[in-house]
C-alpha cells in the first residue's frame, strides 16, 4: 500500500542487517540513510527514475522514511504509487529500518529544489530561474537549453551560455499567467 505502514523484520529473522558507520539515531535506534539508498537505488533506476534524496525522521514511535524521486518525464501520482509499492517490497526484504515500524512517503522534488545537477537544469528548460554566476553576480533568465557541459539562459532578450562550474545553485521562479506547455511541461502537466 503506497504511503502505508510498514514493519521491519524482527532481529534474527532473515534479511536483518545491522546499521553501518554513518548511522543516525532516530526514534531510539540507528538508521543509515546511505544503506537505505543502496537498497532502493536499483529499484528506482529500474523504474526509469533518479533517486534525489532519502531522509529518515522520528514520528512518535514510528519512523518516517521520505524518498524523493524524479525523472525527465516528471513523476505523476500513479508513478509515485507504483514506485512506492516497489520500494516497500524491496525494503521488506532487508531490515534496514531496524526494529521499529515505519511509514514510507514517496514524492517528487518541489519547485523549491535547488538546481545543482545537469539533470535538474535539463528538467527546468522553459522555466524562469535565478542563479548566482561567477563574475556576473545574481542573474535571472529563462532556461533555453541544458546539456552535459552547461546551460543556455535567455537574459533580457539575449542568450548566454554558462558552464556548470560558473553556476551556483539555481532557483526556479514561480510564474503566474504562463501555460504549462509554454514553460516546457509535457502533455500530462510535468
Amino acid at each position: 500500500m503506497p504511503g502505508g505502514q510498514r514493519h521491519a523484520p524482527k532481529p534474527g529473522q532473515p534479511g536483518t542487517r545491522q546499521a553501518v558507520k554513518g548511522a543516525a539515531e532516530v526514534g531510539g535506534g540507528s538508521v543509515d540513510e546511505g544503506t537505505i539508498a543502496d537498497v532502493i537505488q536499483p529499484v528506482v533506476v529500474a523504474a526509469g527514475m533518479d533517486l534525489e534524496s532519502v531522509r529518515v525522521s522520528a514520528a512518535g514511535r514510528r519512523r518516517l522514511l521520505r524518498v524523493v524521486v524524479d525523472s525527465d518525464r516528471g513523476v505523476s501520482l500513479d508513478d509515485a504509487a507504483a514506485i512506492s509499492r516497489e520500494l516497500s517490497a524491496a525494503l521488506d526484504t532487508v531490515a534496514v529500518m531496524g526494529d521499529f515500524p515505519y511509514t514510507l512517503e514517496v514524492s517528487s522534488p518541489g519547485v523549491d529544489r535547488p538546481l545543482t545537477d545537469p539533470r535538474h537544469w535539463r528538467r527546468a528548460v522553459g522555466r524562469l530561474v535565478q542563479v548566482t554566476v561567477t563574475d556576473a553576480g545574481l542573474i535571472s533568465g529563462r532556461v533555453v537549453a541544458a546539456d552535459s557541459d552547461g546551460v543556455t539562459l535567455e537574459v533580457e532578450g539575449t542568450r548566454r551560455r554558462f558552464g556548470y562550474a560558473a553556476l551556483g545553485a539555481g532557483a526556479v521562479q514561480v510564474e503566474f499567467g504562463h501555460s504549462q506547455t509554454e514553460l516546457g511541461a509535457t502533455r500530462d502537466g510535468h
